[in-house]
């Protein structure tokens, strides 16, 4: 829901959790920025964002939705190659996907697996929503059925789902005889398969291999199916497994999904940001779940989200714990889910024991992770319940994590550009976004963007080839690469920008507010080239210095500084 302030629309932002609005629409420049996330860029940018899909996809939705016809011929040839090799590959997965499903129904090859699925209480209209089928135990069953259909043995195995034969020329099928789970994108386009064995053959678990259309670390299973469920709750489930999915929703839990042979990567958090604020982790108890939640922690940690962790009784994995004791067991169970660093706390303790040398190496473990925690107070709780858990005073786990924050300080102190310790100048500490130059051209570029009669003075000066920010370099060219013209659109840009950093950033600095007229923007010009002079005379000077000096160590460090900043400006 958005609401109209001023020019522009404010509303609550759909990419990260907040009761504050900052989500920004302008529809003058027709662009949105998010001033909590960061998240921006213009209406193909939100749809690709919104719906994890690619940029011809999100041109043929919004197309589509506007009734208009998006024609091939008129996109760049290497686009309509991939997108033609595209379209083909999905078309075979879904070849593939009505094979599997048939034979799962219709072959008499598939009655133990309708066996199998039965007996693991299996609902057919969730196993029929989800499109779960089997691949009968032939070598080339499907490869034979593709022919049949005009599909080439080439693109089949293109898209993962058939091997080339090493003795002889040929192919077979990769997956045989397993229950096939088909994989699909947010969109619900078939981008690959799963498929599980129905006895103790290995691989338990088989994937299809990393195609043009499918990435593990970007494709979370269920997610088509689950994502209003979660935008409605708030709340997401991640389990491991196929079956463990499944069986949540066939037990009514519908804000679920699934990683796919990997741990939750940066990629799988960004996606999720957008459908829930609360993620909770439920994994397997055994050691294989145990690594794979710590895996998972520490992604948390890195993308700031406040996630929770759900560890099941021993021996239960989510299928069995909802097969034995139901929804109603599983919501209350979820409810006493450990926060990241109680759950960290308690798999240091049962790793290590209680005994005097596990207590030193639970301490030891933990006081790094503690350090890391920010907020005083959340750290000094986390402390005390330390404490009181392996039976230790807690002034004693108190000074060991002041004794971690006091050589991380060091640290940063010693690895700061330009200081004397590590022998280093402004090299480390360029493009960090927090230099003087940097605020410089941010500023610039956003007089680029929101008054364009300058951009005749700032080409005839070349300021961008000035920049040290290659980011802000390269957004100031593609401005200027717009020709001579005056009024720059802001929409029109985005479709330039390499990738969605630039694009976020582009939007940001075009959000700004500001108001700009020819002599303010002269001002801040002339400001510029001073402190780029400037600039140039001390790193000149300290050149100087290091050669009288003799240091040899400093000279070459800030040679290559000069060599790197002439090669960032050609």
């Amino acid at each position: 829901m958005l609401n109209k302030t001023g020019r522009n629309y404010v509303g609550l932002c759909p990419f990260h959790s907040e009761k504050t609005p900052s989500f920004t629409v302008s529809p003058d420049k027709q662009m949105f920025h998010c001033f909590g996330c960061g998240e921006g860029g213009n209406v193909f940018s939100f749809v690709m964002k919104y719906h994890a899909i690619s940029f011809p996809e999100a041109v043929r939705q919004l197309a589509s939705r506007c009734g208009i016809e998006v024609s091939m011929e008129k996109m760049p040839p290497e686009m309509q190659s991939r997108m033609k090799r595209q379209e083909a590959l999905l078309s075979i997965n879904r070849q593939a996907m009505d094979f599997f499903r048939r034979c799962l129904l219709d072959s008499a090859q598939g009655r133990l697996a309708r066996a199998y699925l039965k007996k693991r209480e299996m609902r057919e209209d969730v196993l029929q929503r989800f499109g779960v089928g089997y691949a009968p135990d032939s070598w080339d069953g499907l490869l034979r059925f593709m022919s049949n259909h005009g599909a080439s043995p080439d693109l089949v195995a293109a898209a993962g789902l058939a091997i080339a034969r090493k003795d002889k020329p040929g192919y077979y099928d990769r997956f045989r005889n397993r229950i096939m789970f088909p994989i699909m994108d947010a969109g619900g386009r078939g981008v690959g398969f799963g498929g599980r064995v129905m006895d103790d053959g290995l691989p338990k678990y088989l994937n299809s291999p990393e195609t043009p259309l499918y990435s593990k670390s970007r494709i979370l299973y269920g997610l088509n199916h689950s994502k209003l469920r979660c935008r409605e709750t708030d709340v997401v489930y991640i389990v491991e497994g196929y079956f463990d999915l499944i069986s949540m929703f066939c037990h009514g839990i519908e804000n679920v999904v699934a990683t796919l042979g990997t741990a939750l990567t940066p990629d799988h958090v960004h996606m999720l940001k957008g459908y829930a604020g609360r993620f909770v982790l439920v994994y397997d108890s055994d050691q294989a779940g145990i690594k794979a939640a710590l895996r998972t922690v520490e992604t948390f940690r890195k993308e700031e989200i406040q996630g929770r962790i759900l560890v099941l009784p021993s021996g239960e994995d989510p299928d069995s714990f909802l097969m034995k004791r139901g929804s109603d067991a599983f919501a209350e169970t979820a409810q006493n889910a450990m926060d990241p660093m109680t759950f960290l706390m308690e798999t240091a303790i049962k790793r290590q024991g209680l005994s005097v040398e596990g207590k030193l190496r639970i301490i030891s473990q933990v006081s790094r992770l503690l350090a890391s925690v920010d907020d005083p107070v959340a750290r000094s709780l986390y402390v005390r319940s330390l404490a009181d858990r392996i039976g230790v005073e807690e002034k004693a786990v108190l000074e060991k994590v002041r004794t971690v924050l006091r050589f991380k300080d060091k640290e940063t102190v010693d690895s700061r550009p330009g200081n004397a310790l590590n022998g280093r100048s402004t090299v480390a500490g360029r493009r960090t976004g927090t230099t003087k130059f940097h605020r410089f051209e941010r500023r610039i570029v956003a007089m680029m963007l929101q008054y364009p009669e300058i951009l005749p003075e700032v080409r005839a000066r070349q300021l961008v080839d000035k920049f040290q920010d290659v980011m802000l370099m390269s957004i100031g060219k593609i401005i200027l690469n717009q020709g001579q013209r005056e009024a720059i659109s802001v929409h029109d840009l985005m479709h330039r920008m390499e990738n969605d950093e630039q694009r976020r950033m582009a939007a940001s600095l075009a959000m700004d507010e500001q108001s700009w007229n020819r002599d303010g923007c002269l001002n801040l010009i002339n400001q510029f080239e001073i402190s780029v002079q400037r600039g140039k005379d001390t790193l000149l000077q300290r050149i100087k210095t290091a050669e009288e000096e003799n240091n040899q160590d400093l000279l070459i460090e800030l040679l290559r500084e000069r060599q790197t900043q002439a090669r960032e400006r050609c």
